[in-house]
């Protein structure tokens, strides 16, 4: 299989596009022709764990890896010693929702799923095309991904991985997650503005041919940990397969039914694993994509008109906090099936202009298969305390947006469509938030936090996040947005510690 940039006509194999991260045009991989999945894939791979599942699956997508390596890269990534319960387990919430967990793993949040598994794909991608020089991870976070990828790469050989998130636009947890990771080959900078400022000051960095070469002489290059990365994206094909099977095997769905999910996104990356899996052939109805008051995608599914300039929102649910979706230039492509110079031309408008806007044809395959809503903090955290009196589960914030959404969409259409809801991250993550929705109290920042959710609710912390304020502060630098690139020059120099 080979893939094709969403600009124009550069191609690649698949550990090619892995290694590189991003095509040289600024465009995104993405392949040439979708693997397919028929009713008889699917009965066979009800029948496996979830990582001989993912190696059947990401064998699809990268033929130039071997299924015995995929198989032995997703079994250390999806072990017990990772993820001590399932990697993925789906729960019902009642009888006509489910609830996808994909924060089981490392560092309590659904990055894990594809950043526990990316360094293997990475490194092998490295050794399959003959790259000698460390590769460079280098990473905008709108919170979780940031730990996942320190997490995933620290002190792996023949790499390095440095991180920047909004100064003030992440939780204290997710913050102190980052700042005190361990490992000799990782770095971590907050940048002075949210996630939007932070995540094109990296894009930058990728495009400039001068810094790659300084990179060059130093013996580093750069790639991606964030979902423009492929190899990055397509685990997360994997769990929504997954999901639907486990989901037929409770009783949710009949094998062939459809099935509607419901995603908080704000990056479009998860949600747009969910298409993917769909362009497979898995049987799943609406995409439904979940925004908080950023809601940029709910507008952009409604209108077809996607713009940026609006009022930029602080809310509790940081990691949605984002108003440039990378990944929706992969679903541009796919709108226009496959014109590079449509999405190119899209992708200098939003540059330009902030904004634009899809033909006819593509809003009504946009709307085929996408439903935007979007939820305010009060009614989303309204959602968390409602699921927590009233069926003991206990969301995090950004999982509280869907199940809004979701109860919003339902009361409009007046039907209860069976849906799977992904369950982004571990609800202590976010502990003061989620005990303000339980009981109306407003908190001051405090480590203890964690414990009085814990007291209060009778679920143990997660092992990831404990004691995180008796950690050793590492990382305590922040840039602005112009000053991105020293520290990245400075980790390129320093030696594993």
């Amino acid at each position: 299989m080979r893939y094709i940039s969403t600009r124009g006509g550069e191609t690649a194999s698949p550990s090619e596009a892995i290694l590189r991260g991003i095509a040289s045009d600024g465009g995104l991989y993405v392949p040439e022709e979708m693997p397919k999945l028929s009713p008889k894939d699917l009965q066979d791979l009800s029948a496996m764990d979830y990582p001989h599942r993912a190696s059947e699956i990401l064998a699809r997508f990268l033929t130039d890896f071997t299924k015995e390596e995929l198989l032995a890269y997703a079994s250390a990534a999806y072990g017990k010693t990772k993820f001590p319960a399932e990697a993925a387990p789906v729960k019902r919430l009642d009888g006509e929702t489910l609830i996808l967990e994909l924060f089981r793993g490392p560092t309590a949040a659904f990055k894990d799923m594809a950043l526990q598994i990316l360094p293997y794909l990475l490194t092998a991608s490295a050794r399959k095309n003959g790259a000698e020089d460390t590769v460079m991870i280098l990473v905008a976070t709108s919170g979780d991904t940031g730990k996942a990828a320190l997490e995933g790469f620290a002190d792996v050989k023949g790499t390095k991985v440095f991180v920047y998130y909004p100064a003030d636009g992440v939780s204290p947890a997710q913050k102190l997650q980052m700042i005190t990771q361990r490992g000799g080959n990782v770095g971590v900078a907050g940048v002075r503005g949210n996630f939007d400022d932070a995540q094109t000051g990296v894009k930058r960095i990728f495009a400039d041919r001068e810094f790659a070469a300084v990179l060059k002489e130093k013996g580093v290059r750069l790639s991606s940990a964030n979902s423009i990365n492929w190899g990055r994206l397509v685990p997360q094909v994997v769990y929504y397969i997954s999901a639907y099977l486990d989901a037929a095997a409770l009783g949710a769905v009949k094998p062939g039914e459809t099935l509607d999910v419901a995603v908080p996104t704000g990056n479009f990356g998860n949600i747009l694993a969910a298409f993917l899996a769909k362009r497979m052939g898995l049987p799943l109805g609406k995409l439904i994509s979940a925004s908080n008051e950023n809601n940029v995608l709910s507008d952009f599914i409604k209108t077809g008109i996607y713009d940026r300039n609006r009022s930029f929102f602080t809310t509790v649910s940081p990691s949605m906090d984002i108003l440039i979706s990378s990944n929706v230039e992969r679903l541009l492509w796919f709108l226009a099936k496959g014109d590079a110079a449509s999405v190119r031309e899209k992708m200098e408008k939003l540059g330009k202009d902030g904004r634009y806007s899809l033909t006819v044809e593509e809003r009504a395959a946009l709307q085929a298969d996408f439903l935007g809503g979007w939820a305010g903090e009060e009614e989303s955290l309204a959602a968390l305390k409602a699921a927590w009196r009233e069926k003991k589960y206990l969301p995090d914030t950004h999982t509280a947006v869907a199940l809004a959404v979701l109860e919003k969409l339902r009361a409009g259409s007046g039907g209860k469509k069976t849906t799977l809801v992904a369950a982004t991250a571990s609800p202590f993550k976010f502990s003061g938030s989620v005990l303000y929705a339980l009981d109306g109290v407003r908190r001051p920042s405090s480590p203890s936090l964690g414990e009085e959710l814990s007291d209060l609710t009778g679920i143990q912390i997660p092992p990831p996040l404990r004691d995180l304020d008796k950690r050793e502060v590492r990382f305590d630098r922040t840039v602005t947005k112009e000053e991105m690139r020293l520290p990245v020059l400075e980790l390129a120099d320093k030696g594993s510690e």
